[in-house]
């Protein structure tokens, strides 16, 4: 499937808004995957596909979670939005084509993070945080630094990210403590 085939397609499953959403990510992670050296085509699906599976709710979702083996724990089952990356790597594969198990990957980790990003999970996951359409405290900041220091970015989204979990008082994911302190430990000086 062509990248414009998938874009037609996305737009009949997805709201107008989160299809718009798709297409900042698509067009701010091949950005990214320019001044980074990545495939430019790889970042421009994983952005274009990352959400998805967002609007899957419900009992849809959780029906689909269990007929693919992603695992629903204690964690996703009090925010199933987080489902949805893992989803959505499952979905790009079996409904949009994808073979590339880099832009596999890049879905299945653009909502939480987790140790030892590469380089495009990196990028896609940035890129969701940093699209021009997102607005919130702190982003000129972190877009800023998206060009010049991507793990410093990805640090502070995460930092941001962590302490608005907390004024929620709900679960941090495991694996968003897991890519913070992986970044710390790796590439921080």
């Amino acid at each position: 499937m062509t990248i414009e085939e998938m874009k037609k397609k996305l737009e009949e499953v997805l709201s107008l808004k989160r299809f718009k959403h798709s297409l900042g990510v698509m067009d701010t992670a091949v950005s990214l995957a320019k001044e980074y050296g990545v495939n430019e085509e790889k970042a421009a699906i994983a952005g274009l596909l990352h959400d998805c599976a967002r609007e899957i709710k419900g009992q849809a979702l959780f029906e689909l979670c269990e007929k693919y083996h992603i695992n629903v724990d204690y964690i996703t089952l009090a925010q199933p939005e987080l489902l949805h990356g893992p989803l959505g790597a499952v979905l790009a594969a079996k409904e949009y084509g994808v073979e590339d198990e880099d832009i596999i990957r890049a879905i299945d980790c653009h909502t939480t993070g987790k140790e030892n990003m590469t380089l495009l999970d990196k990028i896609v996951f940035i890129a969701d945080y940093i699209e021009p359409g997102r607005r919130f405290t702190r982003l000129d900041e972190v877009r800023e630094l998206a060009y010049r220091d991507l793990d410093r970015s990805i640090l502070t989204s995460l930092d941001n990210t962590i302490r608005h979990i907390m004024n929620r008082g709900v679960f941090i994911h495991p694996d968003t403590i897991g890519a913070r302190n992986f970044i710390i430990k790796e590439k921080m000086p």
